[in-house]
């Protein structure tokens, strides 16, 4: 919201010197944040006056363009030219060389002198042009930056003025005015008004404030005004779309007449361009009271106006010349012939106002915020009004915002108003709130006097009552946001001042910190980290494909999902059952950006639904619902377990000279997956898997002792990978990390260093070819006996001198014991012991 400060001193008691920042200082202390600042004359500069033509001469060229040689008085007659400088006639007669054709002699005009500067630092100075010093320039407004047009110089005239020659033009057009830029929270739409920032200037100065809606006087209302009827009657969102419709007509305007420089000076500033009179005046008055304001051409109105919802099929040709299909929520503005608009959002063409316009209905309504603001979603269609709708316009300023449009119609375009007035529906009732006189202080923690709770609350403009321990709060119609007693007690010490709130330190209670599994998770991200891995956020939402083939192991098997109410975009409309999907984006977005060499980690949760979804109904606000609410409550949430995952691209290391780089592999998954087994204390079991986003022959499946699948690690699928665009051996895992937590061991107790030396065995084994090589691993640990300190697999070989069906299996294995040098023979008699046992349960041969 831009607020010029000249309107803003018309309701504030705003300094004459103060700037446009130093009022958005004073806003801020009130919760209004700071945008920009707008100031004509950073881009405009210089003597810049008005001017009269003496004289114009046309002068043909060779290249078939004519021009306007002018003599043109820049002094009153009569009168000394004080001005100074290069090409600054003495006389205050200049002449000038100029091919616009829109002008003649006698006309005023604005002429931008030698010295000066125009936007785009576009600096004025004689200059030598088709055989004439030209000493200046009759200015249009797309050069003077207030304005589009450029089909000819800006004559005064056609504004309505005749001000005295030498007058400074900037002064007469309004550009020495500036504008503070403030950015509005959704909850604050009364702030969409020089209105409702004037009153928040004057909570922030503790100066005074003049309600400009107090100055209008709404005559009383009499019947046999423009007949309309509200329809809503079954609501779609939950309450009617409008609850009051006030129209007053005004005959015999003059739409020809111009907008005074004063208005488009006010309206530019504030960021809205001046078109016409009559729609300059509509935009003025919303800008001033927040309230939006509708005009149609009263004769192009075929029956009663009627406001309805859109029937299925209905189309409408909207102000910006496109046709819309509507929609069966759109709330409509209709006559006999159809739709005339968009309630709230925008109107249609066909009741546009125009030149020939001679007679005006006003249309000052107040409509519900949801309907307006799926409205305007639904046909992507921003709008001044919309924007003021959706966040809350005053319930009670109809009639004055209809009444004002009517004086400045009277007073700018001419014309006479019917005494006749439309005023249908019945606006919602104030809000009452209770209020204990001790809650802002236990909300706060600070104490509060009675006179700073009534006194900040009347400035808002409530109504307070005392009663019996606190009081009876009735709302300001403008404050649609204040509903409970908490939203009075962030006003009470948002005007009292935030900095008076005490800071304190908790103290720590004794014997706490972190959580078991809080520190658990510190311990394994940290390991992580250390291990060389990049941890990364990535967003939760995915597509409707991505969770079916990675939210479930087997193709075909049933992933139901969340949806999103409203997702960012149709490809990401669902929460995640996995974490997967996200850090493939992330990689591909950094592949696309040069950065092959990638190990990267997320912890995050994924959202696995059950049964039931969300609830039938909402319960209030300012009640605490009770256990079986909150188990219902409960209930409609999915199951969200935490999950951990990482995904590999590229190389180990980065190469580098005498470096040859490594490419990751599935058992670097698996080996960082080991590792979080052994930060964690948890002892599991790996084993060949099967899962439909990893290669069927380099999958490995993680396992708790009790059979419980912790996850999968291993070499995504090819087709995947050539879908995905990522190199091909991209691997990655994803555990769940709260079965891993829920296993893990409460202390993890270091086992103690042998100071002798080790005894390793080679051992090689054939098997069938169908035995899982870890299952042999797991035999050979069991039948080793405690002087085993680690076996682990080192060759797979099928091929000459091994049958047909079988393969060998080689084993390293390593003995210490922690009070002696081992002998051979013992080291030998271990080996021997962990062979036995292979061979029973696998029929294992030693070669």
């Amino acid at each position: 919201m831009r607020i010029p400060l000249s309107w803003l001193r018309e309701y504030a008691a705003v300094p004459a010197d103060a700037t446009a920042e130093d009022v958005m200082a004073e806003l801020v202390k009130v919760g209004l944040e700071e945008e920009d600042v707008h100031r004509p004359t950073d881009e405009l500069t210089g003597p810049i006056v008005v001017g009269q033509v003496l004289s114009l001469v046309k002068e043909p060229q060779s290249n078939g363009k004519t021009i306007n040689w002018c003599e043109v008085r820049v002094v009153p007659e009569g009168a000394e030219q004080t001005l100074t400088g290069d090409g600054i006639d003495p006389s205050g007669l200049q002449g000038i060389v100029c091919g616009a054709h829109n002008f003649v002699e006698g006309d005023k005009v604005v002429v931008t002198l030698p010295g000066a500067v125009l936007p785009g630092d576009f600096r004025i100075s004689p200059r030598k042009t088709y055989g004439h010093v030209s000493a200046g320039m009759i200015a249009s407004v797309r050069e003077l930056g207030i304005g589009d047009d450029h089909d000819g110089i800006l004559v005064l005239s056609t504004l309505g003025l005749d001000p005295e020659i030498g007058t400074d033009a900037l002064d007469l057009l309004g550009l020495y005015d500036e504008a503070a830029e403030i950015n509005v929270t959704p909850d604050r739409g009364y702030c969409f008004s020089i209105r409702g920032v004037a009153r928040e200037y004057a909570h922030a100065t503790r100066t005074t404030f003049t309600d400009p809606a107090a100055a209008v006087v709404v005559p009383p209302a009499a019947g046999g005004g423009y007949p309309v009827r509200l329809e809503d009657s079954a609501p779609v969102y939950g309450k009617a779309g409008c609850d009051r419709f006030v129209a007053r007509t005004v005959r015999g305007v003059d739409t020809s007449r111009p907008t005074p420089p004063w208005m488009s000076a006010r309206l530019r500033l504030a960021g809205i361009r001046s078109i016409s009179l009559v729609v300059d005046i509509s935009n003025y008055v919303m800008l001033e009271l927040g309230q939006p304001l509708h005009f149609y051409d009263l004769d192009r109105l075929s029956g009663d106006i009627v406001v309805r919802r859109a029937l299925p099929g209905e189309k409408l040709r909207t102000l910006d010349d496109k046709e819309r299909t509507l929609d069966p929520g759109d709330l409509l503005i209709t006559d006999s012939s159809g739709p005339l608009g968009i309630a709230g959002v925008m109107g249609g063409a066909s009741t546009e106002v125009s030149d020939g316009t001679s007679a005006v209905l006003i249309e000052s309504a107040h409509f519900d915020d949801v309907s307006i603001g799926r409205s305007r979603r639904r046909h992507r269609l921003p709008s001044e009004a919309s924007k003021r709708f959706e966040r809350g316009v005053d319930r009670q300023i109809a009639d004055i915002a209809a009444q004002r449009a009517v004086e400045l119609l009277l007073e700018l375009a001419g014309g006479t108003v019917d005494d006749a007035v439309t005023d249908v529906g019945q606006a919602p009732e104030a809000r009452v709130i209770e209020l204990a006189a001790d809650f802002p202080a236990r909300l706060i923690g600070r104490e509060f006097t009675d006179e700073q709770i009534t006194g900040t609350l009347t400035d808002l403009g409530a109504t307070v009552e005392k009663t019996d321990g606190g009081y009876r709060v009735t709302a300001p119609s403008w404050r649609t946001d204040l509903e409970t007693r908490e939203d009075l007690t962030e006003e009470i010490i948002r005007l009292v001042g935030y900095d008076t709130i005490p800071s304190t330190l908790p103290v720590a209670p004794p014997g706490r910190g972190l959580t078991r599994v809080q520190q658990q998770r510190r311990r394994l991200l940290n390991a992580l980290a250390a291990a060389g891995l990049t941890e990364v956020l990535s967003y939760p939402f995915v597509g409707e494909q991505a969770n079916a083939v990675f939210g479930t192991p087997h193709e075909g098997d049933a992933a139901p999902s969340v949806k999103l109410a409203n997702p960012l975009s149709a490809e990401l409309g669902y929460l995640r059952r996995s974490i997967l999907p996200g850090l493939v984006e992330l990689a591909k977005r950094n592949h696309s950006r040069g950065f092959r060499d990638l190990a990267l980690f997320e912890s995050g949760a994924v959202f696995l639904p059950g049964t039931s979804m969300g609830t039938e109904s909402i319960p209030p606000l300012g009640i605490k619902p009770d256990d079986a609410v909150l188990d219902g409550l409960y209930s409609g949430i999915p199951d969200q377990p935490q999950t951990i995952a990482a995904l590999f691209t590229g190389h180990e290391l980065v190469p580098s000279a005498g470096v040859t780089p490594r490419a990751w592999d599935w058992a670097d998954a698996v080996d960082v997956v080991h590792l979080m087994a052994q930060v964690t204390g948890v002892d599991v079991v790996v084993r060949k898997g099967s899962h439909q986003a990893f290669h069927p022959g380099r999958t490995a499946e993680f396992s708790l002792r009790s059979g419980e699948v912790l996850g999968y690690a291993g070499e995504l699928h090819p087709k995947l990978i050539a879908t995905q665009d990522l190199p091909v051996r991209t691997v990655a895992f994803e555990i769940n990390a709260d079965l891993l937590f829920e296993a893990a061991a409460d202390v993890i107790v270091a086992r103690p260093l042998s100071t002798y030396p080790a005894a390793t065995q080679d051992v090689a084994l054939v098997v069938d070819a169908d035995v899982v090589a870890g299952d042999v691993l797991e035999a050979l640990n069991e039948g080793a006996g405690e002087l085993l300190e680690d076996v682990s697999l080192f060759d797979v070989y099928t091929g000459q001198g091994i049958p047909e069906g079988r393969k060998s299996l080689a084993f390293a294995l390593r003995f210490r014991a922690a009070d002696r040098t081992l002998t051979a023979e013992e080291a030998s008699a271990a080996r021997d012991s962990a062979v036995m046992v292979a061979a029973e349960r696998f029929g294992a041969v030693q070669r």
